[in-house]
């Protein structure tokens, strides 16, 4: 499963957000099923964020989002974001050795 998440945050949130998510990264890429967890940020607008994931299956992505720090971002996230994530889901068109 390759999706990526991109976030369009309040501009006066986005280090609130960038701190919070920042400290998620390394937990995530370690969790059973995670197989790439990037946050990127964009250069011309720091206020936008993307989220680059690959996840073993969807059943492993349903796990990471079920954590308690998850779904306590995802009751609050509107405090940070202009607008919801905008997320797209891919196919790989040649795949990975890591997949």
């Amino acid at each position: 499963m390759i999706f990526t998440a991109t976030a369009y945050t309040r501009p006066e949130r986005a280090d609130d957000f960038a701190e919070l998510f920042g400290a998620f990264v390394q937990p995530s890429r370690e969790e059973p099923g995670c197989i790439e967890y990037h946050m990127l940020r964009d250069q011309a607008d720091p206020s936008i964020f993307t989220f680059f994931e690959i996840w073993r299956s969807e059943a492993d992505l349903e796990v990471h989002k079920a954590l308690a720090h998850m779904q306590a971002f995802h009751e609050n996230r509107m405090e940070y974001l202009l607008r919801d994530f905008e997320i797209h889901q891919f196919d790989a068109v040649v795949k990975s050795p890591h997949s």
